[in-house]
């Protein structure tokens, strides 16, 4: 049971890596549906976050909800089976099996489907993603986009409430980008939460309606994209203190 009604939240979160504290008494809460941009600059500590809030990483202070219940101990697999996906900012897919086959991993070890439920899961997210004309192709022959794609597809395919999404536009031109913006809008229409680091900020913005922006560790400003751009700490963290 969730008294405040956030699907995910988290509080207070620490990490350090040996002396290095990445993370330093970090929270936000995201409700179902919405969608968050996380921006901030170089070693802000964005992917070490997301890494936190999926299970790749445990905390060394803090708390991660999902639906109300901590989730802080469990590992990535069981989160995912919760309804906890994410992408990489490099692909992960596997180069030597074909595209669909990457999508039954990503189901059935992912999700926990098996048989017809698997197969639907695979279809529908290939659907969803504009993949399913090359669904018989290796991976490793893909261009970017189209692994991007597969990345998403994959996370897609896991069936999740909240999508974890690690600079998903890096490297691609704006038309490429404007298509992988267009299926992600598709997913937060049917209900599915958001969390994007990105540092292409102009297709950040087609998603997102409300932006965090971290630097060092923290949390720096939070709220409608417009006023946290705007907010003086925000820009001395990207520009420098001179900044005009």
């Amino acid at each position: 049971m969730n008294p405040d009604g956030q699907l995910l939240s988290a509080s207070g979160l620490h990490k350090r890596f040996d002396a290095l504290v990445v993370l330093d008494q970090v929270g936000l809460t995201l409700s179902a549906g919405e969608a968050i941009g996380i921006v901030g600059p170089n070693g802000a500590g964005k992917t070490t976050l997301l890494g936190v809030l999926s299970g790749a990483h445990k905390p060394n202070a803090g708390v991660v909800r999902l639906r109300g219940a901590d989730v802080t101990r469990l590992g990535a697999a069981e989160r995912c089976r919760l309804g906890i996906a994410r992408t990489h900012q490099v692909p992960r897919s596997f180069g030597g099996m074909t595209v669909f086959e990457n999508m039954l991993v990503a189901a059935g070890q992912g999700g926990g489907f098996s048989g017809d439920d698997a197969y639907d899961r695979c279809f529908e997210s290939l659907t969803v993603c504009g993949m399913r004309a090359i669904a018989n192709r290796r991976a490793e022959t893909l261009g970017l986009l189209d692994r991007k794609r597969l990345e998403l597809a994959r996370a897609l395919a896991t069936d999740p409430a909240v999508l974890l999404l690690d600079e998903i536009g890096g490297g691609l031109t704006d038309g490429e980008a404007g298509e992988l913006v267009a299926a992600i809008q598709d997913l937060l229409r049917r209900g599915i939460a958001i969390i994007w680091i990105e540092h292409i900020v102009h297709i950040l913005l087609q998603v997102a309606g409300r932006l965090i922006c971290m630097d060092a560790g923290r949390v720096i400003a939070d709220g409608k994209p417009q006023d946290v751009l705007a907010d003086r700490a925000v820009i001395d963290a990207y520009f420098g203190e001179d900044a005009a």
